[in-house]
């Protein structure tokens, strides 16, 4: 032929076994005439041998390499649309292709480029003859072939030493019997009986596409990217092998994978104590234990803090911890805990890590209390720790059993999400905030009263809440400026993720991103050049620009009075106190402040708390969280390190709590929400509650 020409069956047309088809004859003239290959292609190319003359009998290979005799009676019908130009050079048979058909339904083939064709499938070749090494292998091959086919089929009978299927179309005569040869494990396919009379498949679906088939289909795909969507798994199979799926086959399928490649979740809880081992072998003065109930084993709590987490916090950390927890998302549920402190620029400095099987008082007051053997043996004298949460009763108790000198507040985010909800106004919300960020009493005072002129029963629930536990004006300890507690929303981006995995896996993920953290802060913290940190430095060059427009009154070496536009302040700089208070409450030098070190000449970088200094910040990261080997090494190791006698082993099985069907809840439910009273609907169709118009069952 002169030049390429493709012959296209209609989208969705099927030939033979059902599948969408491409006829394509090329013919590449380099002015020889030699003819190097025709293709003939079924969802895929077939070369066929042009040293022979191109005749009537011209073999087809199907998709699969399954073969497909052309009878005179199964021909394709010739398009008189199609022109086809004819080397002189070559001889076309053009009564043979004539007499080629199509099997009913006939159709018209027209020349017609699809815009999306099948991707080329592997190739499943089913012969009598055949041999594989044991009837899984070949029941495995039947399903893939008849997935690939677009036929379903139904198992006869299946044994250790016979496999015989047929067809799932009662009126199609296909059948196939496979046996095991004598002797050896291996099965033969012993007979095919007549070839396919039924058309293939009409629906989307297929019988053979099984859990353990898409597994099997999408596995390479996901070692590749583990984050590999469901939904992007129906895409692929469908465009493929054109068959559709469901989104929970997707699903499973992918956990199927994923399950092999990172243990299951089952797993996950067996190896727990193992795991704990090599935690505190490759971290050591780490702390990892973990807690099962003594009446079944099953899981119950377990706790893990970091060498180099627990140095940082001690000796360079700001005294303050922030509490908090999330839903866990896995099979088995569960709530992780977190107490997080701030290092001296503000970033959070995870400290220790909950995992138990369920959120309560009992469980609150464990990891509090670990909480407190973790500082107690690391200090000989306990500083006096500010702890921000929310106004759960059992970290209320909990705080009050292990921490009775460190100061408790509550976390304005939970606190503020409460109030909203309960009255549901944006000028009462933000008046709420400011009267939380008053530094005097006087300007509390003033915010809620403006507070009590729009609502008077917002002014009461506010004043139901001691303000010594939330507001900045009462609060008796040093939050640093700090507020909310709001530690998951900061970890949303990666916490999320980590906790729909198994246990170990979960852990493992936030091993990881610490060890990051610690690495990256520290490397950047060597090309500082100021004696504070960032965020520190700015605020006191603030305070300096600002500093410079006060007047100052000395009244002795310590105290000083200064005269600003906002009126007078007293600094006393040997106490480091200023009557706006707010060089005790941020730990920095004030405006007003700076402006008295300035006047008697002082260095005002002298007169801030040391962990803002960029040498207590590199001490807070200066330690180092190691890597855990991969799992299949630990018992080794562990054998490694004992020094002989026999080591008991752990039994840690699964928790009891499942979590329910469906897809996991994304937003986690606050604790003040639990319990909380529905809001009663009113149908205004019948006047009825308990639903909406739109669902409405009452006859009009």
């Amino acid at each position: 032929m002169g030049q390429n020409h493709r012959l296209g069956l209609g989208h969705g047309h099927e030939l033979g076994m059902g599948h969408a088809h491409e006829l394509a004859r090329a013919h590449h003239d380099d002015g020889h005439h030699d003819h190097h290959s025709d293709d003939l292609g079924l969802g895929q190319n077939h070369e066929v041998d042009h040293e022979h003359d191109f005749d009537a009998h011209t073999q087809l290979d199907m998709a699969e390499s399954h073969e497909l005799a052309v009878s005179d009676s199964h021909g394709l019908a010739h398009d008189p649309n199609l022109d086809i130009t004819v080397d002189q050079s070559q001889e076309l048979d053009v009564q043979a292709e004539q007499d080629m058909t199509i099997a009913e339904p006939q159709y018209v083939v027209t020349p017609v480029l699809h815009a999306r064709s099948l991707a080329i499938q592997p190739i499943h070749e089913l012969t009598v003859g055949q041999e594989f090494p044991d009837v899984k292998s070949c029941r495995r091959a039947l399903r893939d072939a008849a997935i690939s086919l677009r036929f379903e089929m139904q198992t006869v009978k299946s044994d250790k030493t016979r496999f015989t299927a047929k067809c799932a179309n009662k009126d199609c005569k296909w059948r196939i019997h496979a046996a095991k040869l004598p002797g050896v494990p291996n099965f033969t396919i012993r007979t095919i009986h007549e070839a396919h009379t039924c058309g293939g498949i009409a629906h989307l679906g297929h019988q053979q596409a099984s859990v353990q088939w898409v597994a099997n289909s999408v596995e390479e795909r996901l070692r590749e990217n583990p984050h590999y969507k469901p939904k992007e798994i129906l895409e692929e199979i469908h465009r493929v092998h054109g068959i559709t799926l469901s989104y929970k086959q997707a699903w499973r399928g992918k956990e199927r994978i994923m399950a092999a490649f990172r243990g299951s979740f089952e797993e996950g809880y067996r190896l727990l104590p193992q795991y704990c081992d090599q935690v505190k072998r490759t971290n050591p003065g780490s702390i990892a234990s973990v807690y099962g109930n003594p009446m079944d084993s099953c899981f119950q709590r377990l706790f893990v803090s970091f060498y180099a987490s627990i140095y940082g916090f001690v000796n360079a950390c700001r005294p303050l911890l922030g509490l908090d927890r999330t839903l866990l998302k896995s099979k088995y549920l569960g709530t992780l805990l977190f107490a997080t402190g701030f290092d001296g620029d503000g970033a959070l400095f995870p400290l220790a890590f909950g995992v138990v099987d369920e959120e309560s008082d009992e469980n609150w007051m464990w990891f509090l209390s670990e909480l407190h053997n973790l500082l107690e043996l690391n200090t000989e004298n306990m500083p006096r720790l500010t702890i921000l949460s929310d106004r759960q009763k059992g970290i209320i108790d909990g705080v009050e059993a292990n921490f009775p000198t460190a100061f408790h507040g509550f976390c304005m985010r939970h606190l503020s999400d409460s109030f909203r909800k309960e009255f549901n106004n944006v000028m009462l919300v933000n008046l709420l905030w400011e009267a939380a960020h008053s530094l005097t009493v006087i300007e509390f005072e003033a915010k809620i009263l403006e507070i009590e002129e729009i609502s008077q029963d917002a002014a009461y629930w506010i004043r139901r809440i001691p303000p010594r536990l939330w507001a900045t004006a009462y609060f008796e300890g040093q939050r640093f400026g700090h507020l909310t507690a709001n530690i998951v929303e900061s970890l949303n981006a990666w916490i999320l993720e980590a906790s729909g995995l198994p246990i170990i896996q979960m852990m493992e993920n936030i091993r990881r991103q610490l060890m990051t953290w610690f690495n990256e802060r520290r490397e950047a913290s060597m090309q500082w050049t100021t004696i504070l940190v960032p965020s520190a430095e700015r605020r006191v060059l603030d305070a300096l620009e600002r500093a410079r427009t006060y007047q100052v009154l000395r009244a002795n070496e310590a105290e000083f009075e200064v005269i600003s536009h906002e009126g007078t302040n007293i600094v006393d700089i040997r106490n480091r106190c200023c009557l706006c208070r707010g060089w005790q409450l941020y730990g920095l030098p004030c405006a007003h402040a700076v402006a008295a070190l300035l006047s008697c000449r002082q260095n005002v970088h002298r007169f801030t708390e040391s962990c803002f200094t960029v040498a207590t910040y590199r001490k807070t990261y200066s330690q180092t969280i190691h890597p855990v080997p991969d799992r299949s090494l630990w018992k080794e190791l562990s054998e490694g390190t004992q020094n002989g006698g026999n080591k008991i082993e752990i039994l840690i099985n699964p928790p009891k709590s499942l979590r329910p069907p469906g897809r996991p809840r994304k937003k986690r439910v606050r604790a003040e929400d639990r319990g909380r009273i529905k809001r009663v609907v009113h149908c205004s169709r019948c006047n009825q509650t308990g639903h909406f118009r739109t669902t409405c069952a009452a006859p009009i």
